[in-house]
């Protein structure tokens, strides 16, 4: 079982992100549910072009070779957290490892203690926001 189960429903992706990736780094299994409510900041057309751009490159010499950023939200919050750790590394591989990402919530973990992650609201904090799911569905996700 997960030592934090964390919702990330109305979180910032930043914000929750580098609080997991510490968690991570102290050695701490993490469960986040609900990964395309988490929001973005920023304006959505500069948004979408950033991460298009993004998903989009390919090596000309050797496609097989370019960074891989995925459509679906989970898998594109996970991108986002190991882009906070050391993932080449020994430590970073093990800390990656521990983590897990849900789109929703599975039903393992609808009665989950929740951990409680201090973080104003985005609206509170930005003008424009656009959540992952969003993001994902304008860059081609059909899920």
């Amino acid at each position: 079982m997960a030592d934090y189960v964390i919702d990330g429903s109305d979180r910032v992706l930043g914000r929750i992100g580098s609080h997991v990736a510490k968690q991570l780094l102290d050695g701490k299994s993490v469960v986040l549910l609900n990964a395309e409510r988490i929001s973005i900041s920023g304006s959505q057309a500069g948004l979408i072009a950033k991460y298009k751009r993004l998903v989009e490159l390919k090596d000309k010499a050797n496609p097989e070779h370019s960074p891989y950023w995925s459509r679906r939200p989970d898998l594109f919050v996970k991108r986002v957290i190991r882009g906070m750790l050391p993932y080449k590394m020994p430590r970073g591989k093990a800390a990656f490892k521990n983590l897990r990402v849900y789109i929703g919530v599975p039903e393992e973990f609808k009665n989950a203690q929740l951990a409680v992650v201090e973080s104003k609201r985005p609206s509170e904090i930005y003008q424009a926001v656009m959540t992952v799911g969003e993001l994902s569905r304008k860059l081609g996700y059909r899920g």
